[in-house]
């Protein structure tokens, strides 16, 4: 089975056509939250999602545009986009953000689906070995492999047999074999980037054959900023497209 997983889309719905047009055959999309937040057309992207029957998670953008919870902890360019977001939302798209899980496991394989970390689903950034470490020790018995995003980089975090947890950077088409041991997979952002390549990232499992592999496509990132400056979006968060960071 070929399962592409998507984060942190955050309303980019062209990033998130190029990356669909991208798959190739896939038998189910997973998404880790951030649906919405940052970017011009959330109810698009929404829409797209079900469309493609997706499976996945809530993100704290996701939280904020649907209650309000955690507003005060953005800062002043993404509470400006939250608050757009809160204001321009239709309310299928709001009812369905808010039917999301915060946690979802595929026992079948193995699988646990959030948004920022294991233990805290919604807010925590996984940003280093040791984060990495408690939050191995955190995911649900008999699920080694942990999906995330929250951070908008590609990485994976695995722990070898002496339990040391090493950093592994993924460049486009890098492939990582999956076994019994703990591991962390972020697929990195479709639609804002923070790793220095402003093209879309996502993940594509191979459950079959054990594999992971992470892939990067181009978009037209002027169509965003287009869409972004009339809905008055703030200038920074659409300057930061082209750069990735």
């Amino acid at each position: 089975m070929r399962i592409a997983v998507l984060s942190d889309i955050h309303a980019n719905l062209v990033a998130l056509e190029a990356v669909i047009d991208s798959l190739g055959s896939v038998d189910r999309v997973w998404q880790l939250g951030d649906v919405v937040g940052y970017g011009p057309e959330p109810d698009g992207v929404v829409e797209r999602l079900k469309a493609l029957k997706a499976q996945g998670v809530r993100g704290n953008h996701d939280t904020t545009a649907v209650s309000g919870e955690g507003l005060d902890w953005f800062n002043p360019e993404a509470r400006a986009a939250i608050e757009w977001t809160r204001s321009t939302i239709s309310e299928a798209t709001r009812t369905w953000l808010a039917a999301l899980p915060t946690q979802w496991q595929d026992e079948e394989r193995g699988m646990d689906l959030v948004h920022g970390s294991p233990r805290d689903p919604l807010w925590e950034y996984i940003t280093s070995g040791n984060v990495a470490r408690a939050n191995m020790d955190a995911l649900p018995p008999g699920t080694p492999i942990g999906l995330h995003g929250h951070t908008h980089v590609p990485v994976a975090w695995r722990a070898d047999e002496s339990g040391r947890v090493t950093l592994i950077r993924p460049a486009n088409g890098d492939r990582l074999e999956l076994d019994e041991r703990p591991i962390l997979l972020n697929p990195g952002s479709v639609g804002q980037p923070r790793d220095g390549d402003p093209n879309a990232s996502y993940l594509v499992l191979d459950t079959d054959g054990a594999v992971a592999t992470w892939h990067r496509v181009a978009y037209s990132i002027p169509a965003t900023q287009d869409s972004m400056r009339r809905a008055a979006l703030p200038f920074r968060l659409i300057e930061r497209l082209s750069y990735g960071v």
